[in-house]
């Protein structure tokens, strides 16, 4: 008779359906510190709804609010509507309220052009864009590879809406490309963007640099519509919008529930065109469970793991690329920095952060409510001057119109996190 001893079941990550909620002490943190921590990004002014922590898996702390007095109270000194209007807009939030993305929804974009690849539709980063937009297949927009687009060197210009001609165009000044170029104005956000011709080089453009620099192509230049156009060439490579795509290859396997904004438009991909570049709603404690995925290299399905390749790049990254940012983890200038993580950044302050060393995730986000007064779709269409006339991303403050500015910084938030660690 055999008595060799029988090898204990090998174990594998798993993605949580439900976050196992546990005390800091038990994963080596401090309560107290992160209570600092928390009471420093909660502060009052600082317009957050939500935040959480998880570490070694496990979520560790999270706080949610509504809008505070004070914070109605600045927003109706800039706006039109008294402190109440806005109090009750955004009253109390839990961890089953939905936050927005904004440009966050860029990196989930990124990783599902990683599980195109993977899955064989997209033969490679590498490629040459025109493969699926076969409307750059006869120019020099044939030069522009996926990974390009994906890095924000196109060599395309960022495009903005103009409240003359009522279409999208290349931008004509520094603070519409500011964020990417202002293209939610547009009914149709997508057309335009595949439309654009390679900006010229060697001359200074107003959007690049403030007009101060000659523009080489391949420069970076953050761009909205660059990630549009990834979003079409997954529709063109696997039949499948990205909700939908998502859906089936991402969200139903680590266990988030979230819904992506559409365009205006009543053609495109499904009723509109769905915004690659922004306007994923879900919970903070699901957009944590994106960076837990990335932290545990991939996606887990038993004992199969994928898309590992994948996530090696976005973790090797040494500056932005791959719709991924790299943030200093200590509230220091980055040309000082020692100590960087990758992150994903959208319009108001939204974060996902991600430290490979610590085995941490930190989420922070906006206040946030869905305008839906035109349709209960999620489709974006914007009247700056009449809300009534609008459906919305309406995160604050600046996604309402407010000048305000939340005076809090994300690395500073991080680090105090990274210093409860015992």
């Amino acid at each position: 008779m055999d008595n060799a001893p029988i090898a204990p079941p090998q174990t594998y990550p798993t993605h949580p359906l439900v976050w196992d909620v546990v005390t800091p002490e038990s994963v080596g943190m401090s309560s107290s510190g992160l209570e600092q921590a928390f009471d420093y990004v909660f502060q009052d002014g600082s317009f957050t709804q939500a935040a959480v922590v998880i570490k070694d898996g496990k979520l560790v702390y999270e706080r949610y609010r509504g809008m505070t007095d004070n914070e109605a109270n600045i927003l109706a000194s800039t706006l039109s509507e008294n402190g109440d209007f806005y109090k009750s807009l955004y009253a109390q939030r839990d961890q089953n309220s939905y936050i927005s993305s904004w440009s966050t929804a860029k990196s989930f974009a990124s990783f599902l052009i990683g599980i195109a690849v993977e899955s064989g539709a997209i033969n490679s980063i590498e490629d040459s864009a025109s493969s699926y937009i076969t409307e750059w297949s006869s120019d020099e927009r044939s030069s522009i590879t996926i990974k390009n687009l994906l890095d924000m060197r196109s060599g395309l210009p960022p495009a903005c809406f103009n409240f003359v001609t009522n279409e999208i165009g290349e931008c004509l000044n520094a603070n519409d490309s500011s964020s990417g170029g202002n293209i939610v104005y547009a009914d149709d956000q997508l057309t335009k963007c595949i439309d654009r011709d390679l900006a010229t080089e060697g001359v200074t453009h107003p959007w690049f640099e403030n007009g101060l620099t000659v523009y080489s192509r391949g420069a970076f230049q953050y761009s909205n519509c660059d990630t549009m156009v990834l979003g079409e060439i997954i529709f063109r490579a696997t039949g499948q919008d990205i909700q939908t795509y998502a859906e089936y290859n991402l969200f139903s396997k680590i266990g988030i529930d979230a819904s992506w904004w559409r365009d205006f438009t009543s053609s495109g991909q499904s009723n509109g065109n769905y915004l690659a570049y922004c306007c994923l709603d879900s919970t903070a404690r699901d957009f944590a469970k994106f960076g837990h995925m990335l932290l545990l290299n991939g996606v887990w399905e038993g004992s199969n793991q994928r898309y590992s390749s994948y996530v090696d790049l976005i973790k090797n990254l040494n500056s932005y690329g791959l719709q991924f940012w790299t943030i200093c983890a200590k509230a220091q200038s980055n040309s000082n920095c020692d100590d960087w993580i990758i992150s994903t950044i959208g319009f108001d302050g939204q974060y996902i952060m991600i430290d490979f060393q610590r085995n941490i995730v930190v989420v922070r986000a906006s206040l946030y409510t869905p305008i839906q007064n035109l349709s209960q779709d999620r489709k974006m269409k914007l009247n700056p001057s009449n809300l009534a006339q609008s459906n919305w991303i309406a995160t604050v403050p600046n996604g309402l119109g407010s000048s305000a500015n939340p005076n809090i910084s994300a690395s500073a938030f991080f680090e105090l996190v990274a210093n409860s660690i015992n």
